[in-house]
């Protein structure tokens, strides 16, 4: 496992600390913390080694996007976005064009693989409209990433199965507007705004098809399962926040003495309860992702395909870490009295950005169920697993 991108993040927690409050106030990142990220190219930990990423196992992953979430969850959020699109826009683009544009050291990428938008083919390419909402970082993009449906004639196309044709198309920032929709409690620096375009010409060059046929690139990384790489790089973000929870709470708990009380905080039952059980809830969860994660890459690189049931355990892990993460958070919360209820206050920010990631489709617990079922041997009835 390569530990130089999780270091080159630790090095970056003060930088990244340092802009946290302007990136809450402005509801996006600083720029300075944005070329930070790229000029240690964090953000390509997942982009293909032909185009100068690294390729990451996935607990590599998870890690470096865990060490910035503890210094800021905003941030971290942005980080893991940031990473998924660029590491499936590598393996999804014509290699010739895929050079071309990561050619760019300081390459951001948004996107939003939902069909909300519409292409409809021309010579030479797609002329594509639409409106995709949660674009995380798209202020601070070069180009936006978004799937459309595919029109002909002004009706949707469709494949001999009834299926609607899916595309996606990759727009430059001077081709798509940015409509200010995020208002928002958790997760407030992300600028995870609405993005829209309307009529753009996208020449064939950058339209990309992630299901109509396998990946330009055939490393390991590039065969998991795509739902299971879309839910295990949040993780990091949720278990980073966690941790800096405890973090925070183990400093306030030293030196906080609660009204009616001569000892610190960190001398009361309740406090110690609440970190113990945290710290084990935040661990034991932690621990089980890297193990079903790690035994997905095991599976894949030994040229296996990943059975039902190793695929639902990972989105059982993955679902249950963002869960955990959030117990975890509220437990400290909780046990930290009202210092914890203040605009300001690191764990009142940990508090309402860590919900937003239980809140991800990804790993929301509307999957459990899913997972049960093929535990228990019956159809999943769900796409993800």
């Amino acid at each position: 496992m390569d530990n130089a991108p999780v270091q080159r993040a630790r090095e970056l927690a003060a930088l990244v600390r340092e802009y946290a409050d302007e990136a809450e106030r402005e509801r996006r990142l600083a720029k300075p913390v944005v070329e930070a990220l790229t000029r240690a190219g964090l953000y390509r930990v997942a982009a293909a080694r032909s185009l100068g990423g690294a390729e990451a196992h996935p607990a590599t992953q998870i890690r470096v996007i865990e060490e910035i979430s503890r210094a800021d969850g905003a941030t971290g959020w942005n980080l893991m976005i940031g990473i998924e699109n660029l590491g499936f826009l590598s393996a999804a683009l014509e290699p010739a064009t895929a050079k071309r544009i990561y050619a760019d050291p300081g390459l951001v990428v948004s996107g939003a693989l939902n069909a909300l938008g519409r292409a409809e083919p021309l010579e030479g390419g797609v002329r594509a409209s639409g409106q995709w909402p949660f674009a995380s970082g798209c202020e601070n993009s070069h180009y936006f990433w978004g799937q459309c449906i595919v029109e002909r004639d002004g009706e949707p196309e469709r494949d001999a199965q009834g299926a609607v044709t899916l595309l996606e198309v990759l727009v430059p920032s001077s081709e798509f507007e940015v409509v200010d929709t995020w208002s928002v409690s958790g997760m407030r620096g992300t600028g995870s705004h609405d993005v829209r375009i309307d009529n753009v010409f996208v020449p064939d060059e950058r339209v990309t098809r992630i299901y109509g046929g396998p990946p330009h690139e055939t490393g390991t990384l590039f065969r998991l399962p795509p739902f299971s790489r879309l839910a295990y790089n949040k993780v990091g973000v949720a278990t980073g926040i966690a941790r800096a929870a405890l973090d925070h709470f183990a400093k306030l708990a030293a030196e906080k003495k609660p009204r009616a009380s001569t000892r610190p905080l960190a001398e009361l039952t309740t406090a110690q309860l609440a970190m113990a059980k945290a710290e084990t809830e935040l661990r034991t969860a932690r621990a089980w992702v890297f193990e079903v994660v790690g035994e997905l890459w095991d599976e894949v690189e030994a040229e296996r395909t990943p059975g039902r049931e190793l695929r639902a355990l990972v989105q059982l892990a993955c679902s249950n870490a963002a869960s955990a993460s959030v117990r975890a958070v509220e437990r400290v919360h909780a046990a930290a009295g009202t210092s914890a209820n203040f605009v300001g206050h690191p764990l009142e920010r940990c508090f309402r950005n860590v919900q937003v990631v239980r809140q991800h489709i990804m790993v929301s617990q509307q999957w459990t169920e899913a997972a049960g079922r093929v535990l228990l041997g019956l159809d999943s009835r769900s796409p993800l697993i």
